[in-house]
């Protein structure tokens, strides 16, 4: 018998299961750290709305990645038609004042199937601004109606670029329509943005919200 039979045939007991010996990190189950699903994706921290008036995350965006991402579950608000938002830090948070320049657009489609459309939201976007940014508006506060999506951020510990980002998101307006949202832009800045922060434009909200570096 050679000695990679002998080998496992020592690991086996007689009802043909292996032995805990046999098991390393190159066999299924013996993995004790389980890879991302998504390949390059790591999750970095969440939080979740409850009543709350905003949700700011001042750690985590560092050098480590060149891009992140921002998962947006069941933003619902406690306000009536208001959008959801968000700023940039230079300085940890204690200021969220970044200027912006930025696009937005949307397709929509209505419960009702009487109409349906696409276009650019020139009220929406902002031009060297340092005001918060919509992602999602016209939320409602139905109890059924809120809106999710993504926010990714690019390279944001740069000290040399300006920094983009590309957010799509659809909520459930409150005229019972699919709202799908596009917004793109970038942060005027080569300082690096450590910090930012989500909020509705009045009041306050529920939901959750995931942090992802992008390898």
């Amino acid at each position: 018998m050679g000695a990679i039979t002998r080998s496992i045939a020592n690991n086996i007991t007689t009802s043909g299961v292996f032995t805990s010996s046999a098991i390393t990190n190159n066999s299924v189950t013996g993995i004790t750290v389980l890879p991302n699903a998504e390949d390059g994706i790591t999750f970095i921290s969440s939080q979740t709305a409850s009543n709350s008036a905003s949700l700011s995350f001042t750690s985590g965006l560092t050098s480590t990645y060149k891009a992140y991402k921002f998962v947006f579950s069941s933003i619902h608000p406690r306000t009536d038609n208001v959008a959801f938002q968000f700023n940039m830090s230079t300085d940890a948070g204690s200021n969220y004042n970044v200027t912006k320049t930025t696009t937005y657009f949307v397709a929509y489609h209505a419960e009702s199937d009487v109409e349906a459309d696409i276009g650019y939201q020139s009220s929406l976007d902002l031009a060297q601004s340092t005001s918060y940014q919509n992602l999602i508006s016209f939320l409602g506060n139905g109890a059924d109606e809120s809106g999710s999506g993504t926010l990714n951020f690019f390279n944001p510990s740069s000290t040399t670029y300006v920094k983009h980002f590309i957010s799509r998101c659809d909520r459930y307006s409150a005229g019972d329509y699919s709202v799908d949202e596009f917004v793109a832009g970038y942060g005027n800045t080569t300082s690096a943005v450590n910090a930012i922060r989500f909020q509705m434009s009045s009041g306050n909200f529920d939901g959750t919200i995931y942090l992802y570096g992008i390898k």
